[in-house]
């Protein structure tokens, strides 16, 4: 039997009325066999997700602080929304042993992923499927990396046996049984291992935007869908901060050749975003675009190095980073020129150890100077497109110098699927919505003419 595997986010979870709109969405074909819901998310700006309660829940439990007054919050919200769907659902019985463990000194993952296992038996009851615990089919190892044979094998074993189900995302178990989570948005994860398990025809994960955007919506209002990205592009916008999809869900489904499809809850005839394996559909057909998405991140750094005759100096670059990897410290990128090198790196990696890695850095070099820049961000414009049209880095570089944009850093990779852009963090949306004008907005123009 055809079988599709459906994920559901937490602002798809958060009220009645949004579980009403999942039942009938999975009702809406039966292929639609394999359901991995989030924790509920919120409900209206300001409100709290189930899962923020619960990581206070364990602060508090691990202070020895009364906790009873949020977790009767939590308990709140499962009756709220049994009872408006008419169940009979009732978790007083689970929450009073989550806070039995809590008192006992439940680790973080543990009291995290409870919402998660709490909404995967309301949703197990309204929809009449089986309830499966991630504990019992998702395995780690004691450090907490995901098996991935075991994995499989336990989905398998398990799964094979039902026709539907109802599998909680974002955690498993390791070896001694204990609670382990993925980071957050791991849900996504769980569901892409369990349509690889059941061998689906598609992975459909519904969340509250109608697709993946070519660029995030708080800076560029009414941002373009991008119709069909290949896992390669997703991957690349994903790590350089598009959050629609979390970056680690791409690799069990690409193995298996298993396309996503990201949907909205809310508007469930709108086709959302394709994610295919390979450019079989060609992006410019696709979407009428040369690029494909753009995105990016702030809170990065540079360790700007400059010495004469550096490229004539036997493993000037190895000793330098010998010195990072000795600190723990890893890099995003390293443009270099002749006399002159730039390592970029999150703030937060190098934050308190400044002064500790440039006496090292002079020490291992002897450089003629050496100092670190603050305040840069990161840009990725990414498309398969790019590798077939001539003249796109001259067209994202002038974009940036009629705004009169300064560029720190250009990175671009021999597969030439993205071009990766240093810039001030005061630059940084203007950046995006002057090349969002030039490959989108522009070609919608020419489109109406």
């Amino acid at each position: 039997m055809n079988s599709k595997t459906v994920k559901f986010g937490g602002s798809s979870l958060a009220d009645a009325d949004q579980f009403r709109k999942v039942k009938a969405i999975i009702e809406a074909d039966p292929a639609r066999r394999y359901v991995v819901p989030s924790a509920p998310g919120k409900r209206y700006s300001g409100d709290t997700k189930i899962t923020d309660m619960l990581y206070t829940c364990q602060q508090l439990a691990a202070a020895g602080a009364d906790f009873s007054d949020v977790l009767g919050k939590i308990r709140d919200r499962y009756l709220e929304i049994a009872k408006a769907l008419e169940l009979s659902f009732d978790p007083t019985d689970e929450l009073d042993r989550i806070a039995f463990r809590l008192k006992e000194g439940a680790t973080k993952d543990f009291a995290a992923s409870r919402g998660e296992y709490l909404n995967g038996l309301l949703l197990s009851n309204y929809l009449g499927f089986p309830f499966v615990d991630a504990a019992d089919v998702v395995r780690f190892n004691e450090n907490g990396t995901l098996l991935m044979s075991e994995t499989m094998l336990a989905m398998r074993e398990v799964l094979g046996k039902l026709e539907n189900a109802v599998i909680p995302g974002f955690y498993g178990a390791g070896p001694s049984g204990e609670i382990i989570t993925f980071s957050r948005g791991g849900s996504d994860i769980t569901g892409s291992l369990v349509a690889r398990a059941v061998r689906a025809e598609i992975y459909e994960n519904w969340t509250d935007v109608s697709g993946v955007l070519v660029a995030d919506p708080r800076i560029v209002p009414d941002a373009a869908v991008i119709n069909t990205i290949t896992y390669e592009e997703l991957r690349e916008l994903s790590y350089m901060g598009a959050t629609v999809l979390h970056e680690d869900a791409i690799f069990p489904v690409r193995a298996a050749g298993i396309p996503i499809n990201i949907r909205n809850t809310n508007e469930p005839s709108a086709p959302g975003t394709l994610i295919v394996a390979d450019d079989s559909a060609d992006s410019d057909v696709q979407t009428g675009y040369t690029i494909t998405g753009i995105a990016g991140k702030k809170g990065f750094c540079a360790i700007n190095i400059q010495k004469a005759m550096m490229n004539a100096e036997l493993g000037f670059c190895r000793k330098v980073l010998a010195v990072l990897e000795e600190m723990g410290i890893s890099f995003e990128h390293m443009p270099s020129g002749i006399d002159t090198m730039s390592i970029i790196l999150a703030e937060e990696a190098i934050k308190g150890k400044e002064k500790t890695v440039l006496s090292k850095i002079r020490k291992a070099v002897s450089p003629d100077s050496c100092e670190i820049e603050h305040g840069i961000s990161l840009l990725a414009v990414v498309g398969r497109g790019m590798r077939r049209t001539r003249g796109t880095a001259a067209r994202i570089f002038a974009a940036l110098a009629h705004a009169r944009i300064n560029v720190k850093m250009i990175d671009q990779g021999s597969s030439e699927l993205n071009i990766i852009i240093g810039l001030l963090e005061g630059d940084f949306e203007e950046a995006v919505r002057r090349i969002y004008d030039m490959f989108v907005k522009s070609t919608i123009g020419e489109d109406a003419d």
